[in-house]
């Protein structure tokens, strides 16, 4: 589930309520009244609609037959050569995985090839294996190696962000104490049971200018 992100304004506050019930309690109430600093303060609770949020499932799938090869060297032989020393170098796998190889793609102007293995779980040994030896010709040379990773999305949705128990507060008059202080003195006022309160769980409130707040499901 993706964050849904919320513009929270000036002298504005944003409370999260253990409880749903305190939340649409305090909403019902509507006018509620804080002592900030020895200065009576008349705000406003607001119920709000956050924006869309987006939901999904990402799976990943590493195959155990298959790896990636990159950087084949640019040699001077025909490309069913190439295949050929490929195939062989990576049957005489010394890594731990290899085996027999059902099918080498080798593409020379990428310099990439995939390499198939007959037997399932071969490829497995080359998994934290990033750079592999490759001898031609008498010289050694480092092919990058990485698995074969199939990745896609599934329950692709869009969902409406509404938090039940979540107030704003609009209306919160200035004072000279800091951010910190008034902040505190809101979340005292509001956790009172005879305010119609409760515990709360996240507290925000901006003095001065706009903040993001991002909401999780």
């Amino acid at each position: 589930t993706t964050k849904i992100p919320f513009i929270l304004n000036q002298n504005q506050a944003l409370l999260t309520f253990e409880d749903e019930e305190v939340a649409q309690r305090l909403i019902k109430m509507g006018k509620h009244t804080v002592n900030l600093d020895n200065k009576i303060a008349d705000v406003s609770v607001k119920p709000f609609t956050l924006d869309m949020g987006i939901k999904f499932e990402l799976h990943v799938t590493m195959s155990g037959k298959k790896i990636n090869v990159s950087e084949v060297p640019d040699l001077s032989i025909p490309e069913d050569w190439v295949r050929d020393k490929l195939e062989l170098n990576f049957y005489k796998s010394e890594q731990g995985g290899g085996g027999e190889v059902e099918h080498v793609g080798y593409d020379k102007q990428s310099r990439t090839a995939v390499i198939t293995f007959l037997r399932p779980g071969a490829a497995n040994g080359f998994v934290s294996c990033t750079k592999y030896p490759f001898f031609v010709n008498g010289r050694c040379y480092r092919l990058s190696v990485s698995p074969d990773i199939n990745v896609h999305l599934e329950k692709f949705q869009l969902y409406c962000g509404i938090s039940k128990k979540t107030i704003l507060l609009k209306g919160i008059q200035e004072v000279e104490d800091d951010e910190e202080s008034v902040q505190d003195m809101i979340e005292i006022h509001f956790q009172k049971p005879s305010n119609g309160g409760g515990e709360i769980e996240n507290i925000k409130y901006v003095s001065k200018g706009v903040t993001w707040v991002c909401f999780e499901e």
